[in-house]
This record gives C-alpha cells, structure tokens and sequence, in this order.
C-alpha cells in the first residue's frame, strides 16, 4: 500500500510543508525514519530526531516552527499524536481485515451462517448454529463452539476458544490463546471436605468494540450472563469470573483478576496485578492502582485506590510515610522508655 503525502494530509485535515507528491508505504518511529515512511513529533524532548531522520514525512503541530533545515516535508496538524493515531487506526483496518476466503482444511458446521466478506484459516473450526458477520477474520486454528454470535468486522486471532453460546458485538478483537466461555471456578464444599462442580450453565456477553488480550480468560455466568460492555479493553493475561460485569470503556492492565459477581462501573482503570474479591460493586470512574487488592466496595465515584488492603491514594501516602519511619520512631520510644 502506498500513499502520497498529499493523501495522508487530506487525510489528517493538515496541510503539507514540503514535497506533498512523495510516496510512502509505512509508519516508523522518528529516530528510526527511513526513506517512505512516515512518522510524528509530538513530544520536543524528540525534536532532535526531526533533524536527522530520513523519514519521507514527518507529522507535526500545526505552530510547529522548524530551527534547523530538514530533508523530510513536514504534514501539520492540530494534534500530532491524535493524527498519528489515526493514521494507526486506518492503516490497521487496511491490513487486518486484508484476508478473505477459506484456507483447507478447516470446518464449518453446515448449520452456520457466516456473511460475505469473511476469511476463515487453516484448521480453524466453527460449531453448530453459529452466526457470523460481515468481514470477520477467522485465524488459524481458532475454535468457536456451537449457538455463537459474533458481530461484524471481528477478528479472532489464532489459538483463541470461544465456548458456547458467547455473544460477540461488532468490531471486536480477540487475541491469540484467550479462552471466552469456559466454566466459572465454582465448586460446593461437602461434609467429607471435598468438593463438588457446580454446572456453569450461563454465558458470556462482549458488546461492541472489545479487546481482549492474549491468554485472557473470561469464564461463563453459573446463570445469566457474564457481561463485558462496549469499549471495554482487557490487556493479556487478565482472569474475569463467572457473573461479572464490567462498564463501559473500563480499561483492565495485564495480570489483573476479577473474582465472581463483581460488577465494574463505566470509564474505571484497574492497573496491572490487581486482585478484586467477588461480590463487590466499583463506581464508575474508579482508578485501582498496581498490586492492590480490592477487598470492599468502592460506592463513589471517581476514587483513587491503592495500596494491599486497597485504600484512597492520600490515605494510604499519609500511612506509607509513618510506616517508613517506623524504625526511628521505635527509637526514640526506647530512648524515652529509659530516661523514666
């Protein structure tokens, strides 16, 4: 694929410094530019890269002034970094969405229905009375049970098993080795000390515009639903129990759980290896810093949480600063135990 500058500003709704007639056919970094490529400069402790790189175009703000000559054009516009990211974007959905047809072997049940436009790979396998939308890429050896849904433009990387009866909106992603649908952890202690399965006879619902990373897991509801609302974007190894709810665009770091039955609210960030106890409701907005572990429900909106027993920022600060100084602070008490 190859654009000229030109396109890529029109593109941007930015104007062309230099050479607009110039082709380029990929996106570098600044410091890495080659010739036909395109980068951007957005933060000035960069700016030094402008200089040198040997990119074909170089995206910038539109009060950008260069202090030096430079052999690349410049494409300004109002936000750099917005406009590299839809460059980004565009340049994704021209290259993900590239394959279609069917690679042999891989099966499809007859009593499924997949729409035009679709790619299928090899040793891919779809289940009984599944429905599959328009322009969904279907890696190798991916595996999708029976009664599955799955909305239009998705992509279902390889190695991904989706169980059945899962519900996947439009414009999803699903990264390799993510299970969706799998039996939630439930198991009923008995008098002799063992325990018995409890059948997980629910489903799991990802509404449009989900990411779900690599080696994610999202287990099915025991009843109803476990539900992952649009735009919410889950990074890899992140665990989600059976009859959660998590609220729209929440965003979940890489080797976070989610214990059963624990609803999330709307626009919360959940930082990498947080651990959140089942049962408990968190309002939206909500920020859970790295490592803390969630233990009650956090009922107001916007909160910042950290620390092990998952407190407020503030709190845990002023808590953290007497800690440090535990030491000296027992001290100075022996200090004072013996002049009495």
């Amino acid at each position: 694929m190859e654009f000229t500058v030109s396109q890529i500003a029109a593109l941007l709704n930015g104007t062309v410094e230099g050479d607009g007639s110039q082709k380029v056919n990929r996106l570098d970094k600044i410091q890495e530019g080659k010739a036909g490529g395109v980068s951007f400069l957005s933060n000035m402790k960069y700016e030094s890269h402008l200089y040198n790189t040997e990119a074909t175009a170089v995206i910038v703000g539109e009060d950008f002034s260069p202090s030096k000559p430079l052999s690349t054009s410049l494409i300004k516009v109002k936000d750099p970094y917005s406009g590299f990211t839809q460059l980004l974007e565009a340049y994704a959905q021209l290259t993900k969405h590239s394959k279609t047809g069917v690679e042999e072997p891989s099966y499809m049940d007859q009593s499924t229905k997949m729409d035009d436009g679709g790619y299928r790979g090899v040793f891919s396998h779809i289940g009984k009375n599944c429905r599959i939308g328009k322009q969904v890429i279907i890696h190798a050896q991916a595996y999708i049970g029976d009664n599955v849904k799955i909305g239009d433009r998705c992509i279902i990387h390889s190695g991904a098993k989706i169980y059945n009866d899962t519900a996947i909106g439009n414009d999803c992603e699903i990264h390799p080795n993510v299970v969706i649908g799998a039996d939630g952890f439930g198991f009923a202690p008995q008098e002799d000390k063992s325990y018995k399965n409890i059948p997980q006879l629910g489903n799991v619902i990802l509404e449009d515009n989900v990411s779900v990373g690599s080696n994610s897991t999202i287990d099915c509801a025991t009843m109803g639903s476990t539900i992952i609302k649009k735009g919410v974007k889950i990074d890899n190894l992140v665990q989600i129990a059976h009859n959660v709810i998590i609220g729209e665009h929440t965003v979940i770091a890489a080797q976070s759980g989610i214990s059963g039955s624990t609803e999330i609210g709307k626009n919360c960030v959940i930082a990498g290896q947080v651990g959140i106890i089942g049962h408990l409701k968190i309002a939206d907005n909500t920020t859970v810093g790295a490592k803390t572990g969630v233990s009650k429900s956090i009922l107001q909106s916007g909160k910042i949480i950290f620390g092990y027993m998952g407190f407020e920022m503030k709190e845990f600060l002023k808590s953290y600063s007497i800690f440090k100084n535990l030491p000296s602070l027992q001290d100075r008490v022996k200090e004072l135990e013996k002049k009495q």
